[in-house]
C-alpha cells in the first residue's frame, strides 16, 4: 500500500526517518562488492520472520558485532565470539542466523579464494529481461522469482547457508537487481 509522508509518496517505510531513508536512498539502488552484498545478505537473513524495521533499527549495532561486515573477519570467528554474539542485545539473538553470518562469511572468503567473487554470483542472476513498468500494486511482486531461485541453488552450491529463494529475491530487491518500486512512488520520479 503506497502511504504518505511529508508530502513525498513512497510505496513503504513511510512514518519513521531511518525506514524513509532506507527507501530512499538504499533500497532497489544497485549494491556492489563483496562486503557490501554479505552485510545485505546477513542482514536479509536475520530479518526473516522479523520487520525490516527491527533490523534498520539495530542496523549500526550489527556492523559493530559482526567486524564492519568485513567477511575475512567474520571468517576467523571462533565458537567464543558466536556465544559473544548471542549475548549481544543490539542484535537479534537467533543462533542459527548468527552460525549462518559466520558459515556464509566463510563462504565469500572461499569464493573469492577460488577465483570468483560473490559480486559475481550474485549479478550474473539479475534477470535478463526487466519488467515492463513498475509493479502497481505489491500483489504484482513475486515473493521470489526463477533467478532467485536459481541464486539459492548456486549460493548453496559454494557452501552459503540460510539463502533460500524467498530470502534472495529480498536481496535482489534491496541490491538493485530488480526495482519493485511500486507505480507512483517518489524513488521512480
Amino acid at each position: 500500500m503506497i502511504t504518505e509522508t511529508n508530502d513525498l509518496i513512497r510505496c513503504f517505510g513511510s512514518g519513521d526517518p531511518a525506514y524513509e531513508a532506507y527507501h530512499d536512498h538504499e533500497w532497489a539502488t544497485p549494491v556492489r562488492g563483496d562486503n557490501a552484498l554479505y552485510e545485505r545478505m546477513v542482514l536479509e537473513g536475520f530479518q526473516s520472520g522479523l520487520s525490516w524495521l527491527t533490523i534498520l533499527r539495530k542496523r549500526d549495532n550489527f556492523r559493530a558485532a559482526f567486524a564492519g561486515f568485513d567477511a575475512d573477519a567474520v571468517a576467523d570467528f571462533t565458537d567464543a565470539d558466536a556465544q559473544r554474539l548471542l549475548g549481544d542485545a543490539g542484535i537479534v539473538r537467533n543462533r542459527l542466523k548468527v552460525e549462518a553470518a559466520i558459515t556464509n562469511a566463510r563462504a565469500v572468503v572461499a569464493l573469492r579464494d577460488g577465483g570468483g567473487s560473490l559480486t559475481e554470483l550474485v549479478w550474473s542472476h539479475q534477470p535478463a529481461e526487466p519488467r515492463e513498468g513498475p509493479p502497481s500494486s505489491w500483489e504484482d511482486v513475486p515473493s521470489w522469482t526463477p533467478e532467485s531461485k536459481a541464486l539459492a541453488k548456486a549460493l548453496k552450491a559454494q557452501g552459503f547457508v540460510f539463502v533460500g529463494p524467498t530470502t534472495m529475491y529480498a536481496l535482489m530487491q534491496a541490491c538493485g537487481l530488480v526495482n519493485d518500486h511500486i507505480k507512483g512512488c517518489v524513488a521512480l520520479s
